[in-house]
């Protein structure tokens, strides 16, 4: 009995990190795909003449920095 309840708390531990690194992942192509909106939103407002360049490169630095350490799975979904 104690060997099925050892599997059992196994497989319980395994599936709750497996939904914690899902959460994550989700977590981050919705921080990737918000500093995505950030960065058009800053261009078309620099293009329309309300916003700035330096807004713009900031926007593309916060990008840049997100994909460097997450990746770009966001960016094709």
């Amino acid at each position: 009995m104690a060997g099925f309840l050892d599997r059992a708390k196994e497989q319980a531990q395994s599936a709750l990190n497996q939904g914690k690194q899902k959460v994550d992942e989700v977590q981050q192509q919705r921080a990737g795909n918000d500093l995505l909106k950030k960065l058009g939103a800053s261009y078309y407002a620099e293009r329309r003449g309300s916003g700035s360049a330096q807004a713009t490169q900031e926007a593309l630095s916060a990008l840049e920095a997100h994909i460097a350490t997450h990746g770009d799975s966001f960016l094709r979904g």
